[in-house]
Formats: C-alpha cells, structure tokens, sequence
C-alpha cells in the first residue's frame, strides 16, 4: 500500500552520487536533514529518456527549493556507480547539485509503496516531507509522463503559508480568510 499524506516518512539509509563528484558516495540517512523540509523525487530508471528532463528541471531550481529551507533529493534503484557514470557521460546532468540516491535494495521505494509491480523500478513519485518527517504532498505519474518541477515548489510555498490556498494559487498571492 502506498504511504500517503499524513504519513511518516519512512527511515531510510542509502548512498548518494553527490554534487562533490568522483567514486566518494556519502551515506544520506532520514536524520541527515532532520527538521528542514524535504522534496524527494523518484525516477524509474538511469540512461533513460524522460528521467533526465525532470532531474535537471528540479535541479534547475535547487537554489529556490533552498531559499525557502528544503532540501532536494532524487531517488532511483540504479547503484551510485551507475548514477555517477550517468552523470559523467551526460552533459546536462554532469554539475547537478543535488544529491542521487540508490535505493539499489527497492526497501525505500518498497515501504513507499512505489515500486511499479510490472516493471520492478521505482514509479515516478514525488514527495513534499515537513521539518517533522510527515509527508504532506505525495504525486505519482506513469512510468512515461514527466512532472512539472515548479509546481511542487508551487506547492511548498502553499504548505508553508499555514494558511488555506485556493485553486491557482501562487506565492505572493493572499489565503483564503476563514
């Protein structure tokens, strides 16, 4: 069963092919950025066609996901090793910021109830996680459709009003008075 909102997100220990670069694949726990927000996407497989167009567009906007206290994370079952030499072989993805989990096992994508039961891989998934670990956004697409990067920023920024947003609505924009 899928975890959704509400949820808490599931501990998790995985190596990471990271912004640093070379074959040193640090250890990214679900303590590493306790009690900051966290986006952790998923994409199905490395040396693909869609995955890299989402990866470099969340990446695109790292430094507003920071501005606003959240950490980006991508997530696929592919090893650092392949992740690192996905990296090195395609130009868009060689200075990404963010780190790549491996979640080489499937435990994370598997306790998130997101492991496509056909084709083995991670499904497309994506995750808003609060500073106390509850995910508060969850997005699945089919294993061929990409998502739109801006608007789960869109949706931070909601979630971190506190407040009651109406449909369309966008930073800057007032909340809904009750």
């Amino acid at each position: 069963m899928m975890l959704g909102v509400g949820d808490k997100f599931p501990k998790f220990k995985l190596e990471a092919c990271t912004k640093d670069g070379g074959l040193n694949f640090p250890v990214i726990t679900d303590e590493t950025n306790k009690g900051k927000w966290q986006i952790v996407f998923f994409w199905p497989k490395d040396f693909t066609f869609v995955c890299p167009t989402e990866i470099v567009a969340f990446d695109n906007l790292n430094s507003e996901f920071e501005k606003r206290g959240a950490v980006l994370m991508g997530a696929s079952i592919d090893t650092e090793f392949v992740h690192h030499a996905w990296k090195e072989s395609h130009p868009q993805l060689k200075n990404l910021q963010m780190p790549m989990l491996a979640d080489v096992k499937r435990e994370l994508s598997t306790e998130l109830g997101i492991l496509d039961k056909d084709a083995g891989v991670s499904q497309r998934a994506t995750y808003i996680v609060d500073p106390e670990g509850t995910i508060k956004f969850v997005m699945v697409t089919d294993l061929g459709i990409g998502r739109n990067p801006e608007e789960v920023l869109r949706v931070l920024d909601a979630l971190q009003t506190g407040g009651l947003t109406p449909c369309g609505w966008k930073s800057g924009d007032d909340t809904l008075a009750v």
